[in-house]
C-alpha cells in the first residue's frame, strides 16, 4: 500500500496521520457552522479560526521540546487520548445541549495544541521508521494522504454530518483520534529523542532546549534559508487567500460553486505533487525544483493580479498545488536527513512557529492592504515579493550545497550539541 522500501510500521503512521487529518478537517468547517448558528456577529465567528491558529504561536516551540524529551510514539499516543476526550465532551454537551461558544473554543484551543505536539513527534519519528533514501517518497505519501483527507474529503462529509447533527463532527473527530491512537500503539520500536541529555546539567530548561534547536537552525544554511523563505512566502500567500473570495466573485465572476472549484484545482495539484513527488525530484533535482517552485510562486500571484480569466487562475493554483507539495517533500526531507535524532523535534516546531507565524500575520494583512490599496495589491506585493526572493537565493540552493546536504556532509554549527548514543 506504501510503496517500495515503505513498511507496515510506516503504513500503521500514514493511516494514524490521514486519519486524524480527515477528522480536524471535519471539525474545521463544522466550528464555524456552529459559532454562526448561534451569532451573527462576523468578530465571534472568526474567533473561531483564532482559536485554532494561536496554539501554534503558544505552543510550537515547547511542543518540540516534548517531542525530543519524551518517547515520542506514546507521546503522540497521549495526545491522541486527550484529544478525544476533549471533543467527546463537547460532543456530549452539544447533544445535551449545553455547549456554548465559549466551551467551542476552548476545545479548538486544546485541540490544535496537540496537533502541534503530536505533528512535531511525527516529523521526528519517520528517519526512525523509514530508510533515509526513501523520506521523499514518504513525505509525499503522508502529504497525499493529507491532501485527500483534509482538503478533499473532510469538507464535503464535515458539511453533510452537521446537516444531520451538530454534534456528529465533532464526535468522528473524536473516533479519528481514536483510532490513530491505536494505529501509533502498533508501531513497534523505540522513539526517545534524548533531547533532555543534550543540554547540559545545570542549565536544563525549556528555553536551554528551545535555545539549542533554533541555533542548530540557523546553524544549517539551507534549512535556515528555506525556514525564513516558509515564513515570508506563508505570510504573502495568506494574505492573497484571506481576499481570494472577493477575485472570485469580482473580478472572475464565479459563484460559491466556482470559489470551491479553484481550492479543488489547488488541492488536484496538491495531491499530484504528493504521488509523483519523490520521482520527480529524483529526476530533475532538488535544487532545480526549489528554484522553479519560487518562480511558480511568483506566477501564481501575477495571475491573480492581473488576469479575469478563471481558468487561468485555476491553472495557476494547479500548479502552486504541485510547488506546494514539492517543496513540502523537499524540505521535510533535507531537515530530517541534517537534523540529529535529539534535536528533530525542536528544529521541526522552529520551523512550524516560523510558517504559522506567517500565515497569523499574512491573515491579517491581506484585508487591511486589499481595503487601503485596492483588491489586487495583495498579489502585486506577493509577485514583488517572490521575484525578489527567487532572484535573492538563488545561488544558495545550488547543487554542490544540496548534494552535500543530502550526502549528509553538510557541516554542523559547532553549538550544536553531539548526537546521543546507546
Amino acid at each position: 500500500m506504501t510503496g517500495k522500501g515503505l513498511d507496515a510500521r510506516f503504513g500503521r503512521l500514514w493511516a494514524a496521520t490521514t486519519l486524524s487529518a480527515l477528522g480536524s478537517g471535519m471539525a474545521t468547517v463544522a466550528a464555524p457552522l456552529y459559532a454562526a448558528a448561534r451569532s451573527d456577529d462576523p468578530l465571534v465567528v472568526a474567533a473561531a479560526a483564532g482559536a485554532a491558529w494561536l496554539p501554534w504561536l503558544l505552543f510550537a516551540l515547547p511542543g518540540g521540546v516534548l517531542a525530543d524529551r519524551l518517547e515520542r510514539r506514546r507521546l503522540m499516543v497521549v495526545i491522541d487520548w486527550l484529544r478525544v476526550v476533549a471533543l467527546l465532551a463537547l460532543g456530549v454537551a452539544m447533544l445535551a445541549g449545553r455547549a456554548g461558544i465559549p466551551l467551542l473554543y476552548a476545545v479548538l484551543f486544546v485541540v490544535n495544541t496537540g496537533e502541534i505536539v503530536f505533528r512535531s513527534a511525527s516529523q521526528a519519528m519517520l528517519p526512525t521508521i523509514v530508510p533515509a533514501a526513501r523520506l521523499e517518497r514518504a513525505n509525499g505519501w503522508l502529504g497525499g494522504g493529507t491532501t485527500v483527507a483534509q482538503r478533499m474529503l473532510a469538507g464535503p462529509l464535515g458539511g453533510f454530518l452537521f446537516v444531520l447533527a451538530e454534534s456528529l463532527p465533532f464526535l468522528a473527530n473524536a473516533g479519528t483520534y481514536a483510532l490513530s491512537a491505536v494505529l501509533v500503539a502498533l508501531i513497534g520500536g523505540s522513539f526517545r529523542g534524548g533531547g533532555g541529555d543534550a543540554v547540559p546539567t545545570g542549565t536544563r530548561s525549556v528555553r536551554a532546549e528551545i535555545g539549542a534547536g533554533f541555533r542548530f537552525l540557523v546553524g544549517q544554511r539551507l534549512l535556515r534559508v528555506m525556514a525564513v523563505l516558509i515564513g515570508l512566502l506563508n505570510l504573502t500567500l495568506t494574505a492573497a487567500m484571506a481576499v481570494l473570495v472577493l477575485v472570485a466573485t469580482e473580478r472572475l465572476g464565479l459563484d460559491s460553486v466556482g470559489y470551491g472549484l479553484l481550492f479543488t484545482s489547488l488541492s488536484a495539484g496538491g495531491l499530484l505533487g504528493a504521488v509523483v513527488g519523490d520521482r520527480l525530484i529524483a529526476r530533475v533535482g532538488a535544487t532545480w525544483t526549489v528554484r522553479v517552485g519560487l518562480l511558480v510562486e511568483a506566477g501564481l500571484h501575477l495571475a491573480l493580479a492581473a488576469s479575469t480569466s478563471a481558468w487561468l487562475v485555476g491553472s495557476a493554483l494547479f500548479a502552486f498545488g504541485v510547488h506546494g507539495a514539492l517543496w513540502g517533500i523537499v524540505f521535510h526531507s533535507l531537515r530530517q536527513r541534517l537534523t540529529p535524532s535529539e534535536l528533530r523535534g525542536r528544529v521541526g516546531a522552529t520551523t512550524l512557529f516560523v510558517a504559522a507565524g506567517g500565515n497569523c500575520a499574512g491573515a491579517l494583512l491581506g484585508g487591511v492592504v486589499a481595503g487601503r490599496f485596492g483588491l489586487t495589491a495583495p498579489y502585486w506585493a506577493g509577485f514583488v515579493v517572490a521575484l525578489v526572493v527567487a532572484v535573492g537565493t538563488w545561488r544558495v540552493f545550488d547543487r554542490a550545497a544540496v548534494a552535500a546536504a543530502y550526502a549528509g556532509t553538510s557541516s554542523r554549527p559547532a553549538a550544536a550539541p553531539a548526537p546521543v548514543t546507546g
